[in-house]
């Protein structure tokens, strides 16, 4: 009988911690897109920023109504308030990102440049913070999210899913909490005064508007007009 040629190989710790990793990361990959892929199609029914609420899920206010069910108006007033060139970007607006960072080399103070998609991805997915870890996975979701949905359907998400008060989520919550009427029959001011409190809605109300919440009301109305007016709103299928 010949002998056997080679030898017996030995266990590498090294190696298969890299080869462990690497396939974590391949299902990460995989399953993220995968769910992305879904959530074009199955409404999600909380978020993580519903998670993290002190206020239990079922004490939230959250009810989901497809895109159909939603004014136009409620549309035009966060992308006049929260993101005007969502309709042109793939989910990362830099002429804004640029533009803040001039406002605070000159002085002002920082102020944030997040899109709606990144909101999205943001609202669905993850949990709070500025490091640079978080704000690398809420882009590679911005860019899933991008890449599987139509704008229709961002746009549709964030209005369902966005806080528009405490435990307040969703248009249709805050139109009934706020103003004793549905998604589907607010009008252009109600719509306004709903974006106009997205930037803090734990503190701003839209049922009892300060002088702050009122000015950017106005400012919305105005941008609404303009954006109307400009046929900005014309490639949106609402």
């Amino acid at each position: 009988m010949g002998r056997r040629s080679g030898r017996k190989r030995s266990f590498r710790p090294g190696r298969f911690i890299v080869r462990a990793v690497a396939a974590l990361l391949l299902f990460g990959l995989i399953g993220s897109a995968a769910l992305v892929g879904l959530l074009r199609v199955a409404n999600p029914p909380f978020t993580a920023m519903m998670l993290e609420q002190p206020m239990p899920l079922a004490d939230q206010r959250h009810d989901w109504r497809d895109r159909e069910h939603i004014a136009a108006s409620a549309a035009y007033a966060v992308i006049a308030a929260e993101d005007q060139r969502f309709l042109m970007h793939n989910g990362f607006d830099f002429a804004s990102i640029e533009k803040a960072l001039e406002d605070y080399r000159a002085g002002e103070g920082l102020r944030g440049a997040s899109t709606i998609t990144q909101q999205v991805a943001k609202n669905l997915f993850l949990w709070p913070g500025r490091s640079f870890f978080r704000k690398g996975i809420e882009a590679y979701f911005t860019l899933l999210i991008e890449a599987f949905w139509p704008k229709e359907r961002i746009l549709e998400v964030y209005l369902n899913v966005a806080e528009f008060g405490t435990g307040v989520f969703g248009v249709e919550a805050a139109s009934q909490e706020f103003f004793a009427t549905s998604a589907a029959e607010l009008r252009p001011e109600q719509a306004a005064l709903l974006a106009a409190v997205l930037p803090n809605p734990k503190e701003l109300r839209a049922d009892r508007p300060s002088e702050y919440v009122r000015s950017r009301q106005a400012h919305i109305l105005g941008q609404m007009r303009t954006l109307r007016a400009h046929g900005h709103y014309g490639a949106l299928a609402w």
